[in-house]
């Protein structure tokens, strides 16, 4: 080949790598782009969305997330109440909260049980929640995960406050005290669970939330959901569809894959190998998206505000719009 000839390949070759990737640049242009929060920590939110992200289930399914991490839970619903970000999960409790507040919310999809929601104890006497009476139970007492094991404890004659000494303290801290044994027990959520039961083989889980929550409301509860500002509705009818959508498929994905979920948790998030794919075997990590317009999982979002409400975390009922409704 000439010189000549190879500038003109080198050219031809360059056009089409350009043509090539003005044809991809103008495809993820075209699609609409949905602003997905997430969090720097090993938890629900960031590892669904860099599943979405890394199996392009956001594009499958028309639109692309556009990822906005933030290193605290503050920070985090801040976002989506200023509108920096289009969607979040969360607690269906918190997300009560805001809308009484203002904040034009809309809860789109079911997320992730009560199945992660555990208390972890040492103590072979303790077996259950109310064993725990008279003893010290670390626990983080402004989450979402917290009102929901008050609400229970209520349905049972338990009152936390008075019946316990609670030590305040987020998971991490919670899984601290423990471990130093300052603490009879600590309420903690997975991945923190998996992790410290495989380094301390003692350690017993004394009360799921999930099989609790059945117990006492005969439904399945949700500990995280996804709401969707209303104005980004406005702007783009179809990404409530399209979202939970791709978070069906995220859904499918950890069911039938978790081997491919472990290792994509392993990447982004930094958590040991293995941890994600044990938490998801044991049936603590479960993850199953439905749409929050579905009558069954309306009733069992709703009948949460309404013990919420009864329990005195909230003044009064959100309006019927906080669920999304094509």
């Amino acid at each position: 080949m000439t010189g000549l000839s190879r500038r003109a390949f080198a050219l031809g070759t360059a056009a089409t790598l350009l043509g090539t990737t003005q044809i991809t640049i103008s495809s993820a242009q075209a699609l609409p782009k949905i602003r997905v929060g997430s969090l720097t920590l090993p938890v629900f939110a960031p590892i669904i969305v860099n599943i979405m992200k890394a199996q392009k289930f956001d594009t499958k399914n028309g639109f692309e997330a556009e990822v906005q991490t933030y290193p605290s839970f503050s920070a985090y619903y801040a976002g989506l109440a200023t509108g920096e970000i289009d969607t979040l999960i969360g607690g269906p409790t918190y997300f009560q909260k805001l809308r009484l507040e203002g904040v034009p919310l809309r809860i789109v999809a079911t997320g992730a049980t009560l199945a992660d929601l555990v208390i972890i104890s040492k103590d072979p006497a303790v077996k259950s929640l109310a064993d725990l009476k008279g003893k010290q139970l670390a626990a983080d007492m402004g989450s979402g995960q917290f009102q929901i094991l008050s609400i229970y404890a209520k349905s049972k004659g338990i009152d936390l406050t008075k019946d316990m000494t609670l030590v305040n303290a987020n998971f991490a801290v919670a899984r601290a005290q423990l471990a130093a044994a300052r603490v009879d027990a600590a309420m903690i959520i997975e991945p923190i669970a998996t992790m410290m039961m495989k380094e301390d083989a003692g350690l017993k889980i004394i009360f799921n939330a999930n099989d609790a929550w059945k117990e006492m409301a005969g439904v399945t509860g949700w500990e995280l959901v996804y709401a969707m500002r209303e104005d980004s509705i406005k702007k783009n009818a179809n990404a409530p569809k399209q979202f939970v959508a791709a978070l069906a498929d995220v859904t499918k994905y950890l069911q039938t894959d978790p081997d491919g979920a472990d290792k994509i948790a392993v990447e982004t998030v930094k958590l040991p190998p293995g941890i994600l794919k044990e938490a998801v075997h044991a049936k603590r990590w479960v993850f199953d998206a439905k749409p929050a317009w579905d009558p069954a999982e309306k009733k069992s979002i709703w009948d949460t505000f309404e013990r919420a409400v009864a329990a005195g975390f909230h003044p009064k009922l959100p309006d019927d719009a906080i669920i999304y409704a094509p």
